[in-house]
């Protein structure tokens, strides 16, 4: 004869889970789904790659942004088939003007040598903008100076010069001219020697 309750109870005990008495005194905090660690591991890859693109962007228009522009312009000037006759319009009346008594050969030889003076300037200015962006230099963080980085800047400068002299050679009335890639080189070496005593002077390297 049964126990009143005695069948409930037993019934009770066998539908109650039967807990592990190894880990019957913990708790296990709330786990995080895998699929959002993936997600949120996901997103901060596509942060630091973004915010790697926008750095190097940021380098590129910096440095060597500068040094396409400079490029384009020589190109340009380069291109221009009455380049002789335009320095001559510019120049010409200016020299009569302040020297009437000039002849026209003394006027020719001078607008002729303030062309090649031209060439080395712009050259002086290519060499400096190649060695900024190979250099990248930081406000007041003074590094030694590096001939290397000069050296190869001279080196894309004479490339260049090269390259412009050979594009001569399908422009009409320009005639290409070796001495004029060694001009360029020396305007170029000229720009990177005076940076050197700048920066000697200012005790920069």
């Amino acid at each position: 004869m049964k126990t009143p309750g005695a069948g409930a109870t037993a019934d009770t005990t066998q539908n109650e889970p039967v807990k592990n008495p190894f880990t019957a005194g913990f708790s296990l905090p709330n786990a995080t789904p895998l699929g959002k660690l993936y997600h949120d591991s996901d997103c901060r890859a596509r942060r630091i790659r973004f915010s790697s693109g926008v750095l190097r962007l940021r380098t590129f228009c910096k440095y060597w942004l500068p040094v396409l522009i400079w490029m384009a312009l020589i190109f340009t000037a380069s291109s221009d088939t009455h380049s002789y006759q335009h320095s001559s319009r510019l120049l010409a009346p200016l020299l009569n003007w302040l020297f009437p008594h000039l002849s026209a050969d003394a006027v020719n030889l001078i607008v002729f040598i303030a062309r090649k003076c031209a060439h080395l300037a712009e050259y002086a200015v290519f060499a400096l903008l190649l060695w900024r962006a190979l250099r990248k230099p930081v406000k007041n963080v003074p590094r030694p100076w590096n001939w290397r980085e000069a050296g190869l800047a001279l080196l894309l400068v004479a490339l260049y010069s090269a390259s412009d002299e050979f594009h001569q050679l399908f422009v009409a009335t320009r005639t290409p001219r070796l001495h004029d890639v060694a001009l360029d080189t020396l305007g170029g070496a000229a720009g990177l020697f005076a940076l050197w005593l700048i920066g000697r002077w200012r005790k920069s390297w």
